[in-house]
């Protein structure tokens, strides 16, 4: 089998690089130094499950907020590591939330999914205007709080202004060919179920995706095929590759008020149609 066709490869040995070590603990290191960004509030439960809490970083005389939801497959990672991304926007006069999930196999892929949307359910009126940002499974569960029909909830104001999904997978299929379904457990069926590509609809918030260009094909088809569809049903999306960046580095743009990707998001905050 060819790299080309190989899921292992595309979403597992061919997204690494030798530079990850050195990029990951500068990461760890930044986090560490950023907890105290802006007026912060950490842990604070949103559900029952251990893992449902959030952190909140408020910003001074901040209407919006970006609702983070971190990568690993939705079995792995916590927010603690990504607080490297807020002292940038909280300089912007942005606030962020930073929340954990549950993970997999400790509840199933459309538990989790459920107890995320709890999360914006408990953001109430705390958060102003929300815009949520994922990376790789983290953009898959932003895109499902998207298509979530919060009337049905008791939320008659849609409370997502805005999605950013970064480097996301939007159709799980190719991912039960891979270890990770070892802890996802998903059939063919549930695969197609929890795939959001094919729940797309028209009354879907502005939407911006991005991927780095040094990426596996893989999740550079992922993003296209997400962005057909998403422009297909009538929504509106911007679509980005990031020159240089790897599905790692990817997230220094999104820090960096010099770079594009960056001042893409702060439009996307700020655009109000």
């Amino acid at each position: 089998m060819s790299t080309v066709d190989d899921p292992v490869f595309q979403y597992l040995t061919g997204q690494l690089h030798e530079t990850h070590a050195e990029l990951l603990a500068g990461f760890e290191r930044e986090s560490a130094a950023a907890v105290s960004t802006g007026q912060p509030t950490l842990d604070i439960p949103y559900g029952p499950h251990p893992r449902a809490r959030f952190d909140h970083f408020a910003a001074e005389a901040s209407g919006a907020t970006i609702v983070y939801l971190h990568a690993g497959y939705w079995q792995a990672r916590d927010k603690a590591q990504f607080r490297f991304l807020v002292p940038a926007w909280v300089a912007a006069g942005v606030s962020v939330v930073l929340a954990n999930y549950p993970l997999c196999p400790d509840v199933t892929l459309a538990a989790l999914t459920e107890a995320v949307r709890g999360l914006i359910s408990a953001l109430g009126d705390r958060a102003g205007r929300i815009v949520v940002m994922g990376h790789s499974a983290g953009a898959h569960l932003a895109v499902e709080l998207a298509l979530t029909d919060w009337p049905a909830r008791g939320i008659a104001r849609p409370p997502i202004a805005g999605i950013v999904g970064l480097s996301g997978i939007y159709d799980l299929a190719p991912l039960r060919a891979t270890p990770l379904n070892d802890k996802l457990r998903l059939d063919a069926a549930e695969a197609h179920e929890a795939s959001p590509l094919y729940r797309l609809r028209p009354g879907l918030p502005r939407a911006l995706f991005a991927t780095g260009a040094r990426e596996t094909a893989a999740f550079h088809d992922q993003t296209a095929a997400l962005v057909r569809a998403w422009s297909g049903a009538g929504n509106h999306a911007t679509v980005m590759t990031v020159p240089g960046a790897d599905h790692f580095s990817l997230l220094r743009h999104v820090c960096d008020p010099t770079v594009a990707l960056f001042n893409e998001i702060r439009a996307l905050i700020d655009a109000r149609a």
